[in-house]
């Protein structure tokens, strides 16, 4: 599980905490890049389209509890993930 080391190390200070908020949505953004480049070979695998809506949800969940309880944090994985913010916020 080396790849989940490094992300605990990344964001959570040394924190091996994986219930943690910040690490639990950087997994998930790996998980959406691997899907991703996943369908991008294989279009019509709709298992895994499936998956990778299923896994955008919850990472859209996790970011709606993240701004609502530690907004500096929320703001700071945005920024290193390169990914955008909910909408409204």
């Amino acid at each position: 599980m080396k790849k989940q080391e490094s992300i605990d190390a990344q964001f959570s200070s040394g924190n091996r905490n994986t219930g943690f908020t910040a690490s639990q949505i950087y997994y998930s953004t790996y998980q959406v890049a691997k899907l991703t480049s996943h369908l991008e070979l294989h279009p019509k695998d709709y298992s895994s389209q499936l998956g990778l809506w299923k896994l955008l949800g919850k990472r859209r969940r996790l970011l709606t509890y993240l701004s609502n309880s530690n907004t500096g944090l929320y703001v700071k994985i945005l920024n290193k993930l390169g990914i955008r913010g909910l909408k409204g916020r």
